[in-house]
C-alpha cells in the first residue's frame, strides 16, 4: 500500500480497482420469529459465474427475491456499483440492470417465440391512441438476438411451447440479455432437464458470462455448477457453509459440502470411536467355545 499523499505505483495505475456490480454485506432476513437468512456475504463481478448452491430449504429462494427486489432485507447492506441500495420493486433491480429468469420462465406457451420474447416490454408504432404494435420489427429484433447467443429456432413464429425446455430457457436468456441486464440470475435453470438439455442451458450461461454479464446461478447440482463456476457459495440453513473461489476448490470438495459435509465427518467420527467390538458367534463372552455336545 502507498503512503498518505503518495502517488500510486504504476502497478497500481495499470490495474485500477473496480467495484463488484452486485454486493452483499451480512445480509439477514427474518418473517416473524423465522429466521430465513443470517449474515449472508455474496459478490458478483462481471465476466463471472457465481455459483449458489444448497438443499431444498436451505435460503436459495429468499436470497434470489432480495437480490430481484422483492424482499428487503431485515439487516446488512444490498449494494450495486458500491451504491447502497433499497428496491421497493423487481422493476427497480431491473432498471440497474438485475435480471432474472425464473423457473416458470414468465412465457405464454401458445404465443409465438417472438411474442414472447418482448412479452411485457412490445414495440409499437405510430402516434397516439393509433398506436399498433412493431410485429415486423419485433420479429427481426428477436431472430437477431437469439442468433447473437448462437440460437437458431426454424420457426420464429412457431408457439414457444413447441420448444425444449433448453430452448425456452436460453430464449429467457436472450430476453434478459437484450433489455440490459447486468447481473443475470438464473434460478435452478436444469433442475427440470435432462443431461442434453441441461448442456445447451450451460453452454449459454458461459456465453453469457463471455458477453461481460456477472451470472448468479442457482442449483443443487455441484456438478452442473462445476462446468461453468468461477465462484462457489453453499448455504445451510440460511447461513454461508462455503464461499470460495474455482482456483480453491475441486468437485470432490464442493459435492462433499453439498452433501453435509462437515456433519458426514462428525457421524463417521462418532460411528468409528463408539463401534462395538467384532464378536465371533461360535464363541461366548467369556472367550469359550460352545459346548460341542449341546450342538
Amino acid at each position: 500500500m502507498t503512503e498518505a499523499g503518495a502517488a500510486s505505483t504504476p502497478a497500481e495505475r495499470a490495474t485500477p480497482k473496480t467495484e463488484p456490480l452486485l454486493e452483499l454485506r451480512d445480509v439477514g432476513k427474518t418473517f416473524g420469529n423465522i429466521r430465513a437468512l443470517t449474515g449472508i456475504g455474496l459478490k458478483v463481478d462481471a465476466g463471472e459465474v457465481t455459483c449458489i448452491l444448497g438443499d431444498n430449504g436451505a435460503g436459495k429462494s429468499t436470497l434470489i427475491k432480495i437480490i430481484a427486489g422483492l424482499y428487503k432485507p431485515t439487516s446488512g447492506d444490498y449494494l450495486v456499483d458500491g451504491e447502497p441500495v433499497d428496491f421497493a420493486s423487481p422493476r427497480q433491480a431491473l432498471d440497474r440492470g438485475i435480471a432474472t429468469v425464473y423457473q416458470d420462465l414468465a412465457m405464454v406457451p401458445l404465443m409465438p417465440v417472438w411474442r414472447n420474447f418482448f412479452l411485457g416490454s412490445e414495440l409499437r408504432k405510430g402516434f397516439g391512441p393509433f398506436r399498433m404494435l412493431d410485429t415486423a420489427r419485433m420479429r427481426r429484433v428477436a431472430d437477431e438476438e437469439l442468433k447473437k447467443m448462437g440460437i437458431d429456432l426454424p420457426d420464429i413464429d412457431a408457439p414457444v411451447g413447441n420448444l425444449s425446455g433448453g430452448q425456452r430457457q436460453v430464449v429467457a436468456i436472450a430476453r434478459a440479455v437484450y433489455f440490459g441486464a447486468r447481473v443475470l440470475i438464473l434460478d435452478e435453470p436444469t433442475a427440470a432437464l435432462g443431461v442434453k438439455q441441461s448442456g445447451v442451458v450451460l453452454k449459454y450461461v458461459k456465453a453469457a458470462r463471455d458477453a461481460g454479464l456477472g451470472v448468479i446461478f442457482i442449483t443443487h447440482n455441484p456438478h452442473h455448477a462445476y462446468m461453468v463456476g468461477d465462484h462457489f457459495v453453499v448455504i445451510k440453513l440460511g447461513e454461508t457453509e462455503l464461499d470460495r473461489p474455482r482456483s480453491e476448490l475441486s468437485l470432490d470438495e464442493l459435492t462433499h459440502h453439498m452433501a453435509g459435509g462437515a456433519e458426514l465427518d462428525a457421524l463417521q467420527h462418532e460411528l468409528e470411536r463408539g463401534a462395538a467390538p467384532e464378536v465371533d458367534p461360535l464363541h461366548d463372552a467369556a472367550g469359550e467355545g460352545p459346548d460341542v455336545q449341546q450342538l
